[in-house]
């Protein structure tokens, strides 16, 4: 079946358009000119760039996964070394090679040889990738699809479920002739971790944030027995913002002794195996790391090398809390002040933990603690707006004002950006709610473009003037039109607000603003103003409150009546790890959509390489599929951040 790129409909095989939303399944846009080129085109015609979808093929003799596979594909006629460039790599002709395989046999490492191959069919699911889906639903995947794949597919697999961002994605692995097949995310033009270390701007808490995330692989990697990958340095690579993760995985060999196998005349022979791994192993490629870099060695670094090869650590816990012991050398000094300074308010530094700077932050606890400020390293969102499945008209309004300036030095790196996000759900019919919703979100707009000064973060008596402002404004309309009971217009608000690593949320009525990381999952971060709540927090049972008839009847929205009505909530934050804000109104969180269908596909989102405009699409589908009743609306913000070294 073809996946529909727009909105996941699944399509017979032989659609051209999808039957959902009328996209095209021949053609795909071109990433930087916005051409359409066809979906087997590597290069867009127009502009030239790449546009086709490249897979790195890792082909390897059966067996040296550990085990025969059976067999998954027709056998071809012609052996597979024999191809070369422009060549399909498999039966059915989906797969184009882009380079001959006999070049790539010259490059045969760790018995295996890789080649990039162009996919002719993207949208087309690939047996793996039904596997994967299968466990995502919760869905028992069939042992005999589990037992057609090689033991490297299969460490993919494990890993790919658990969604380790360190681990390249696998796309589809097959049996031809006496060959493995596997195709995996191509990341063979990341940069290397060894071009990191070779820059002269490379810290020393970069270098040694690299040794602790190494910890970090090494104990995922030990779980599936591919802690091998590790050991070459060709293999270990940088994102796009620059946390360590590997290029492929590799196997190790099943048999760690001594063993008697019988040898063609039937006589026994000993075979000699590799030594099992240990944690020495991790010490010499850090070894190599400095002698291939050229940088020195620094503090206790060198004494961690030493017991590293004479045995002393045996574990990589015990190695992560030596490290732990180099990252107290590396923090900021502590200047003494007089006793005049003491009570004078003072800013302190942001106390926490080196794995936030990246995905693996929700790995591990027990990072080594440093005194460092964070910066904002990226700020991303994309909203979306849509009836519903019930409704003849959208009451629903966003808006999203977001400034971003960058300074980029040879040696420094600087983001300076500030976010603005309303989302409100009016109330009031057709000429009521849609006009209270509209004049709230600009008459909030129109005010921070007018008292927003940056750097500085709004206070809270500017965020309450605000929304006061929007319920004035509608107020004054309904006064004037002298509307009474149901026919007078109202709102709910809720608005993010963002000035580098500072957050602040304000929020009228039911709609909300939840918070994703990778270490706490997704929170609730607003409480709704609803009568059920209104009774919790009066010390009612749950269970009682919601049986109240008008448990999700409003306390609070704009508009009905004057400011003395209303007190919004005003919640002030910092952003210390990479985060998805979800602003959503009620059409989207009833029921607990979110909480219960929506972890999966929200947490991908995180990363930098994640389409922002297709998860909210994809969040407003879940919401027509699982409420459908009202209108739905969704801002998706993602705010990465990184240590400030300058600081």
């Amino acid at each position: 079946m073809l996946i529909c790129p727009q909105c996941t409909f699944e399509n017979p095989n032989a659609n051209k358009f999808c039957q959902s939303c009328g996209a095209s399944l021949t053609h795909k846009v071109c990433p930087e000119c916005s051409t359409e080129v066809p979906v087997n085109a590597q290069f867009c015609h127009y502009c030239g760039a790449e546009s086709g979808t490249v897979w790195q093929a890792i082909i390897a003799k059966s067996g040296t996964g550990g085990e025969e596979v059976q067999e998954l594909s027709p056998t071809p006629a012609i052996s597979l070394l024999q191809l070369t460039a422009g060549a399909y790599l498999d039966p059915e002709q989906r797969y184009q090679l882009l380079e001959p395989l006999l070049a790539a046999e010259e490059n045969l490492s760790h018995a295996q040889m890789c080649v990039k191959v162009l996919d002719c069919e993207p949208y087309q699911v690939s047996p793996i990738e039904a596997i994967l889906a299968h466990e995502q639903q919760g869905l028992v995947m069939p042992s005999l699809e589990i037992s057609e794949v090689s033991r490297l597919a299969k460490a993919y697999i494990v890993l790919q479920s658990q969604s380790h961002p360190g681990i390249p994605a696998i796309h589809d692995a097959w049996q031809q002739d006496d060959m493995q097949v596997l195709l995996i995310e191509d990341r063979s033009d990341w940069q290397s971790l060894v071009g990191l270390w070779q820059c002269e701007t490379t810290s020393t808490l970069q270098i040694l944030h690299c040794l602790y995330q190494m910890t970090q692989l090494w104990d995922v990697l030990e779980t599936v027995n591919c802690r091998q990958s590790l050991l070459d340095l060709s293999n270990l690579r940088l994102d796009e913002d620059q946390i360590l993760v590997l290029q492929q995985l590799y196997v190790e060999p099943l048999n760690q002794e001594l063993n008697m196998v019988c040898s063609e005349e039937g006589d026994l022979e000993t075979t000699i195996p590799e030594p099992p791994l240990t944690i020495q192993a991790l010490g010499q490629v850090w070894q190599a790391l400095f002698r291939q870099s050229q940088r020195t060695q620094f503090g206790s670094v060198i004494q961690i090398l030493a017991d590293l090869e004479l045995g002393k650590i045996q574990t990589v816990d015990l190695l992560r809390s030596r490290l732990k012991e180099i990252a107290a050398e590396l923090e900021t000094p502590v200047t003494k002040t007089s006793d005049s300074m003491k009570d004078k308010n003072t800013a302190a530094p942001t106390i926490l933990q080196s794995d936030d700077l990246d995905d693996y932050s929700a790995k591990a606890d027990d990072m080594p603690t440093v005194v460092l400020s964070m910066q904002l390293s990226s700020l991303e969102d994309a909203g979306r707006t849509d009836v519903g499945r019930q409704r003849d008209h959208n009451e629903d309004c966003f808006g999203v004002e977001t400034k971003i300036n960058k300074l980029e030095l040879p040696k420094k790196r600087v983001l300076q950006a500030r976010g603005l996000y309303i989302l409100c759900d009016g109330m009031g019919g057709h000429a009521g709610g849609e006009v209270a919703s509209e004049l709230a979100v600009n008459t909030v707009r129109e005010y921070f473009d007018q008292h927003w000064i940056p750097p500085q973060m709004p206070l809270e008596g500017m965020l309450r003037e605000a929304v006061y402002l929007a319920n004035q404004a509608i107020y004054e309309v309904n006064q004037e039109e002298l509307r009474s009971g149901i026919k007078r217009m109202g709102t709910t608000l809720v608005m993010l607000l963002i000035q580098g690593t500072q957050a602040a949320v304000a929020h009228v009525g039911d709609s909300r603003l939840y918070r994703l990381t990778r270490k706490r999952g997704l929170e609730q971060i607003t409480v709704d103003h609803e009568v059920g709540q209104r009774e919790i927090s009066r010390g009612v049972e749950a269970s009682i409150a919601y049986a109240r008839p008008d448990a999700y009847q409003l306390t609070q929205a704009l508009g009905p009546r004057d400011q003395n009505s209303i007190n919004p909530d005003v919640q002030f934050f910092e952003i210390t790890e990479d985060c998805l804000f979800i602003l959503v109104s009620d059409g989207l969180s009833d029921n607990d959509v979110l909480e219960i269908h929506g972890q999966n596909q929200l947490v991908p989102l995180i990363s930098s390489g994640a389409n922002l405009e297709k998860g909210v699409t994809d969040l407003i589908d879940l919401g027509n599929q699982y409420n459908g009743h009202d209108n739905i609306t969704a801002i998706l913000i993602r705010a990465k951040v990184r240590p400030d070294m300058d600081s």
